[in-house]
């Protein structure tokens, strides 16, 4: 692996982050935090026709066969604008079916969740802050179909999503549709008001077993999860960086700008040095699990636990670097500050990914 993306992986983030930056500049994106969706259908539409909703599948169905890196560069850049959009809960549901479901199904789901015609999340995460394969408690049918009865909490875009992946007990995964009977989706009130969340509730709701689902299968998915949020967190710790720069080079007190002060430019020096080396984090993590299996799984536990802490201590400190108004609404940090508490929490805490780090290391 070279230490740098490629000319072709610069030129899809350049071009993702333009179209956001023209399509959802900062009083949209102020708009959309407000509505009660907290979801721009038109920018995930552009998102879609630029091919990012099938971005990692097979071309036979419609995808563009790229990599995980390449997946993870675009979530940093959707971290990065705060992208209101349904990305994350999308590509984990494909990458689910694409490798736990048996030819049929693959053939049959992907093309359709592909070309963006529908949209799936993922639900995953079970009461007390269960989130991993091997915690999931929802009993699956003997077959590859039948019906699932129990709750779970935390699904991303759970009001807009056409499917939803289970985890089921055991590893298993099945594909719910969110019309079918004994199905009840229920806003939840998190802090990040740019990916809004849901508890999905199954009453003897018809499912479809993935066949091939099994643990492995859903570890793999658990860790390019935990890879697209440690970019999406470097993706945003960098924005709050700059947009605390800006504000010290204009902001002024005592006929000086802010930036004058000692204490405020080593803050900004610090905030700067603790992001900046730990891009490499989640670049070589995206890179195993296409590339070095036997190291995928410990890199992508470090990659998530490791960039969610330090965008929470930039996410503080940023506040801090903006005064009285990093604390309010109005404010514009808050934003990423909420997006930071959410990528803290998603799929497991730090402290829980890094006490799996150092399980697999052996220590």
């Amino acid at each position: 692996m070279d230490f740098d993306l490629s000319e072709e992986q610069q030129l899809l983030q350049e071009t993702v982050g333009q179209f956001i930056e023209n399509e959802c500049p900062m009083a949209r994106l102020r708009e959309l935090f407000d509505d009660d969706s907290g979801y721009d259908p038109v920018l995930w539409k552009g998102l879609v026709e630029m091919g990012l909703a099938g971005i990692h599948l097979p071309a036979d169905f419609g995808g563009s066969e790229l990599e995980i890196l390449d997946l993870a560069v675009v979530a940093e850049t959707l971290g990065e604008h705060a992208a209101p959009v349904p990305f994350l809960g999308h590509a984990l549901a494909t990458e689910s079916i694409n490798r736990a479901g048996n030819d049929e199904q693959r053939a049959r789901m992907l093309p359709s969740l592909a070309s963006g015609e529908h949209l799936a999340s993922v639900a995953f995460a079970e009461d007390g802050g269960v989130w991993l394969p091997e915690q999931w408690t929802l009993a699956a049918p003997s077959g590859t179909t039948g019906a699932i009865s129990g709750t779970k909490e935390i699904v991303e875009f759970g009001e807009q999503a056409d499917y939803f992946v289970v985890g089921l007990a055991g590893g298993r995964m099945a594909v719910v549709d969110r019309n079918a009977a004994g199905v009840e989706i229920q806003r939840y009130e998190g802090a990040d008001r740019t990916r809004r969340l849901a508890i999905v509730t199954f009453e003897n709701a018809e499912c479809e077993v993935l066949e091939n689902s099994d643990l492995e299968t859903a570890g793999r998915v658990r860790d390019v999860g935990l890879v697209l949020i440690a970019a999406d967190a470097f993706g945003g710790a960098r924005k709050l960086v700059d947009m605390s720069v800006e504000y010290a080079k204009s902001r002024e007190q005592f006929g000086v700008t802010i930036g004058h002060f000692q204490a405020l430019k080593h803050q900004l020096a610090d905030m700067a040095i603790d992001i900046e080396p730990a891009r490499a984090l989640y670049w070589f993590a995206a890179h195993a699990l296409d590339h070095v299996p036997d190291e995928a799984v410990r890199t992508a536990a470090i990659a998530k636990s490791h960039l969610c802490d330090r965008y929470s201590r930039i996410a503080r400190d940023a506040t801090e670097a903006h005064g009285g108004i990093g604390y309010t609404w109005e404010g514009d940090t808050q934003i990423w500050f909420k997006r930071a508490m959410q990528n803290r929490v998603f799929l497991g805490t730090p402290r829980l990914h890094r006490d799996r780090a150092a399980d697999l290391a052996g220590w």
